[in-house]
Parts: structure tokens; sequence; C-alpha cells
């Protein structure tokens, strides 16, 4: 995949009408906007159009739209934020059709600088579906440039995402990147295919499932493979440990171990917890108060449950990251929703902010928990995207990213 596009700098939008798919995929609770940190990273692509004279068509979805279009996923409520973080009106096209007449008629109307925002895209039914072809070129008619930054969908192969981007390259126009995309692509791309050495990965989460092609992709890339959470006694059992009642993916024994001979013929550093920390039952609710103890890794009794790495494994990891000059990391240590449970991750998270080496946060889990124990700012980047990020670490081509002219 070539990660070389073009972006929002090496196009010429004065007087153009262009397309952004952002990423406006905010929670919600009674129409208030409760975490606005996607909203926020789309303003300097946007503010950069705006300076250049575009007249600006933002579109994204919100939500999963499972029983067709509604009033509690609609954009209003990001139409409303926007404008005041702007400092603008934002034109806010409420029609449930997308781009229909309203749509039409609101970019017929604007002017250089104006800003307009279409209804959730998701709203057309045919956003995610193979037969997006008529709805991605009303998208394209409506604009003559097209930028894509959103990374968080850029793994979808939607209409707004990929389908549109023929269709404006058909009469024309150019298709770029915006700020929020080049940067994950120098980051999250460049540290797989490229890394400055040494590089370490880091692993966690619930599932080996979940993490199959990353953990395979990772070994062929990486110097050091570190693996916690709930995915480590997988690991730990394929050694043959007892792991009492710990989660374990029963059908990846055999993958485990492939993997652990993968890294010896390789000769790359695969890390697995030495102790872990166990209690006679998971957290309920899950923050609740919780007695533990920590034990080796190869002592877990059959009736505990391993819910974070231990003391000595915290330290070995935090070691293993001092010399790294590159780190990713993707999924938490442990149950880290629990004070007492957050300990392995705060522990990992607090050795990629002391480090100088260049530190990328993978999205989903890890990059909520980076933010929630107050690391964020210590991290050279925290990926937008939980799925994309997992591809992109795959070694996936991502349909958002490939859609992109190239420079």
């Amino acid at each position: 995949m070539s990660l070389n596009k073009k972006s929002v700098d090496d196009i010429n939008v004065s007087g153009k009408r262009v397309l952004v798919r952002c990423d406006f995929n905010v929670p919600l609770k009674n129409g208030e906007i409760t975490d606005e940190t996607r909203i926020n990273a789309a303003l300097p692509t946007i503010q950069k159009l705006l300076k250049d004279g575009g007249k600006v068509i933002l579109c994204s979805h919100l939500g999963k739209v499972k029983n067709g279009p509604n009033e509690g996923e609609s954009l209003a409520p990001v139409a409303k934020r926007l404008s005041e973080k702007l400092g603008k009106e934002v034109n806010f096209v409420a029609d449930y059709n997308v781009t229909g007449e309203a749509a039409t008629k609101a970019v017929a109307d604007m002017k250089e600088g104006d800003v307009v925002l279409l209804q959730n895209t998701r709203f057309r039914g045919s956003e995610e579906t193979k037969n997006g072809e008529a709805f991605s070129k009303e998208l394209a008619d409506l604009c003559d440039v097209y930028v894509c930054d959103a990374f968080g969908s850029s793994h979808r192969a939607h209409a707004s995402v990929a389908g549109v981007t023929d269709c404006v390259r058909s009469k024309g126009g150019e298709c770029a990147v915006g700020y929020l995309m080049q940067k994950e692509i120098d980051f999250l791309g460049n540290a797989v295919e490229n890394p400055v050495r040494p590089f370490v990965a880091i692993l966690g989460g619930a599932k080996v499932a979940d993490k199959l092609n990353v953990i395979n992709n990772l070994l062929e890339k990486c110097d050091t493979l570190i693996i916690g959470g709930g995915m480590a006694f997988t690991f730990l059992k394929a050694q043959g440990y007892e792991i009492g009642k710990s989660l374990v993916d029963e059908e990846k024994l055999d993958y485990c171990k492939e993997m652990m001979a993968k890294a010896e013929k390789l000769g790359k550093k695969l890390l697995l917890p030495i102790d872990t920390t166990i209690a006679a039952n998971f957290p309920d609710p899950i923050d609740g108060p919780i007695d533990v103890q920590v034990v080796d890794a190869d002592k877990i009794p059959a009736d505990m449950e391993g819910l974070d790495i231990g003391t000595k494994t915290a330290e070995l990891y935090a070691d293993a990251v001092k010399s790294a000059k590159t780190v990713v990391w993707n999924g938490p240590m442990g149950v880290f929703e629990n004070p007492t449970l957050a300990k392995g991750t705060i522990a990992v998270a607090k050795s990629l902010a002391e480090t100088d080496a260049t530190t990328i946060i993978g999205g989903g889990d890890s990059a909520a928990a980076v933010n929630q124990l107050g690391f964020a700012d210590k991290m050279s980047h925290i990926s937008t995207g939980g799925g994309a990020s997992l591809e992109f670490l795959e070694g996936k081509e991502l349909p958002g990213v490939v859609a992109a002219d190239d420079k």
C-alpha cells in the first residue's frame, strides 16, 4: 500500500466545493455530546480548507443505525457544537435522504468559506452495502474535490469513504487525505513498514482471535513482542501451565504454539507474563472492590482467574520498553476499568510516558486507558481508529487510504 498520499497541503480548493468525510461518530447522552475528541480532531483540516477559500461540505456517520433514520442518531448536535468551535454557522441539512434536494440547494447557495454538514450518511442504508454506487455518485455530484479525514472508518469500503472517490476522479476532481488521516499514516503506517529500531510491540486485550493476524504480522516486523491482557492466558496454557478460571481460547492453543515457535525461529523476543494478579471471580460491578493476590504465572490455582499482569511482569515489560526507539501498543494489560486491576496497564503506560521512543497507541481500549489514566499528553500519537488501526497493524490495505490520490 502506497503511503505517499496527496494531502490538503497539495491541493488548490479556492472557490471549489470540497466534500470532507469526517469521523463525527461521537457519544451522545440525551442529545448532548459527552466526548468531543473526534470533533476537535477534525478542526485543523476544516480550518485549512476554509482559509484556502473552499466551500466545505462535511459528511459522517453516527452510530450503527439499526432501526432506520431517527433523531437520536442525527448529526444536529454536532452541527451546533461545530458552529461554536469554528465561530461561524454550520448549515445543517437535516434531510434523511442525505444528498436530496435540500442538500443540493444548500450546496448551490454556498459562498467561499461557508460550511454545510450533511445528515448521517448511514441514514441512506446504501452507505455500507455493495450497491452504494448511486449514493457514491450523488455525493460526488455535490463536490469538485474530496478529502478523507475519517481514519476510524478508513477500513470500510463504504460509499462516503471509498466509493465516492472514483466518481470524483471520473469528472476530473482530486481526492486527498486530511491532516488527521495523514498523521495516522505517518505514525501507524511508518511504524510498521519502516520503524526506527529497536521496535517493541505490545498487545493486550481479551481475545487471541481478535489479534491473530496482528501477532503474525508484528512478529515479522518488530524486535520484541509483549503479550498481556486476557489473551496472555491462552499462550500460558499453550505452554502447559494451569490457568484456573482465566479467559482462554481453546481453539487457538495450537496457533499460540506456532507463534512462539515462529518468534524463536526469527530470533525475536516474545515476552509473556511471569506473574499474574488473580481473584476468585470477575469484579461485579466492573469497578467494584475486589480481593486480589499476585502469584507466579505457573501457580494459578484451579479456582481462581487472572485479571491483570503481576508486579514482576510489569517491571519486565517496562524494562523492555526502556531501550526501544519505536513502541506500538494495542490493548490493555488487564481489567483497567477497575482501580485494583489497572496497575499493569498503568505501569506500561508510565513506561511509555517516560521513554524517548516514538510511542503509538493503537486506538480502542488502549486509547481509552491512556486517556483515562492521564498519560495521553505523553504519547507521540494516539490513533483515532480502533478497527482501522488494528487492520493497519495487520498489514492490510485500508480502502480509505488506498482510495486517495498518490502524490
